[in-house]
């Protein structure tokens, strides 16, 4: 028998008597056997944590026969808690079923080339049975995708899809389990979060990664019962064609969105798409009729408590002005674009930082156009922190035609304090290759 076994029983012993206790008497007292209390007294059973507290309040030993406990002994084969590293790499395998991986890494074993070492690791695994409750989720995460889209118009894509990745696979992993009349609609939620991470991935500059998210957003979508993503899928990669140059690639995958889709909005989106495309190539006509098309269709009302989350921007007041902003300055008519524009940038809420910026740039470039430095500089210098801080690749293409135009006045003093603002916004820190989405 251990030592401590044997000074608690040897004192429990001693402190029972002075109490004037008899065995039976303090078994009925704390609800023990009278058989467990011999043995442990007689120092032939090791007493527990929990007779030793029951004891000291039993016989009023203020703590003394718990301090007599052993504490249990460490095993000197796992690993100790090290102290928190904010450097440590942490890793997240989402597996289809919803089951996930977490492991954080031994930093050190990353720079000395040595097998990483796994300082801790934690399967998560969902549960095996259905939930019923399943449906009492699904307000909390159309929420969430409300506010990560919001969080999405202040950060960058290193920041929010991260958190739409993991709702994504949460989504996806809810659905093995969850009785059918929630499953559709658990899947097409899902399929919003993977849109979005798509979004985001563009964002970042990353084609590869905004085609495989839209994809899977499509299956996700087809799923849960929802053919209509697929069409809006394609006015996504219309977009990427767009922003690469691709006037024909643009014009044709609009049009084979708008032939697709059921809404008028997805068509009027579709329209608006198509007219960028013609303005690439000086397509005057045909920009029109499409941009025309393209107001009618989206003119209604977007409902903003809808089960589904509804595609496309959301933060610009007035999405048509400002497309056919756009088109009017790349069919060379910068002053057209000013009258649509000149309106709008106010009336975007302050906190879409993304939606101010792209708007603000496209602005201050068709102003930059006309000749209206000093105004083009002011708005520019109001967004350019922006521009850094949401991280849009799309933005800082337009940025970078500005810093073009308003070099063109070097003399300029205005321009000579705008150009250095400007500069902060070009400037992409994220490391390649190692892109977070």
């Amino acid at each position: 028998m251990q030592l401590p076994a044997l000074v608690f029983g040897t004192e429990l012993r001693r402190r029972r008597t002075e109490a004037g206790l008899s065995l039976g008497d303090l078994a009925s007292l704390i609800h023990f056997s009278k058989g467990h209390l011999s043995k442990v007294e007689r120092c032939e059973k090791q007493p527990s944590s929990d007779l030793a507290q029951i004891c000291d309040t039993a016989l009023k030993a203020e703590g003394q026969l718990s301090k007599l406990i052993a504490p249990p002994e460490r095993d000197s084969e796992k690993p100790q808690a090290r102290e928190p590293d904010l450097q440590i790499p942490w890793s997240l395998r989402m597996h289809v079923g919803g089951e996930s991986d977490f492991v954080a890494f031994d930093p050190a074993a990353l720079t000395d080339g040595t097998a990483p070492f796994d300082m801790v690791s934690w399967s998560i695994t969902p549960a095996r049975h259905e939930i019923p409750e399943a449906g009492l989720a699904l307000p909390y995460f159309r929420t969430m995708f409300d506010e990560f889209r919001q969080l999405g118009q202040m950060f960058g894509p290193a920041v929010v899809a991260q958190l739409t990745i993991a709702a994504t696979s949460a989504l996806r992993g809810m659905t093995r389990n969850a009785p059918t009349e929630h499953r559709l609609t658990i899947l097409r939620l899902a399929s919003r979060f993977a849109e979005y991470t798509g979004w985001m991935a563009q964002e970042a500059g990353n084609d590869d990664a905004t085609l495989w998210w839209t994809d899977q957003a499509v299956h996700l979508a087809a799923a849960g019962g929802d053919d209509e993503l697929a069409a809006y899928a394609l006015i996504r990669k219309a977009e990427l064609a767009l922003y690469n140059g691709d006037s024909l690639s643009t014009v044709e995958l609009a049009r084979r969105a708008g032939q697709q889709a059921g809404s008028g909005r997805i068509r009027g989106l579709a329209a608006q798409r198509e007219a960028q495309g013609h303005a690439l190539v000086g397509g005057r006509d045909e920009c029109r009729r499409a941009l025309d098309i393209g107001a009618e269709l989206t003119s209604a009302v977007v409902p903003s408590d809808s089960e589904d989350p509804v595609l496309g921007s959301v933060h610009l007041p007035d999405l048509g002005a400002f497309i056919s902003g756009w088109c009017m300055h790349e069919l060379g008519s910068p002053a057209e674009a000013v009258t649509l524009l000149a309106d709008g940038l106010e009336a975007i809420d302050p906190t879409a930082r993304r939606a101010r910026a792209r708007y603000g740039v496209r602005l201050a470039l068709a102003l930059a156009h006309v000749g209206e430095i000093e105004h083009a500089c002011a708005i520019a210098e109001s967004v350019a922190s922006s521009v850094a801080l949401v991280d849009s690749a799309t933005i800082r293409a337009d940025l970078l035609r500005l810093s073009r135009a308003l070099k063109r006045w070097p003399k300029n003093a205005t321009v000579r304090q705008t150009i250095p603002l400007l500069t902060l916004g070009l400037q992409d820190n994220r490391r390649r290759p190692g892109n977070p989405v």
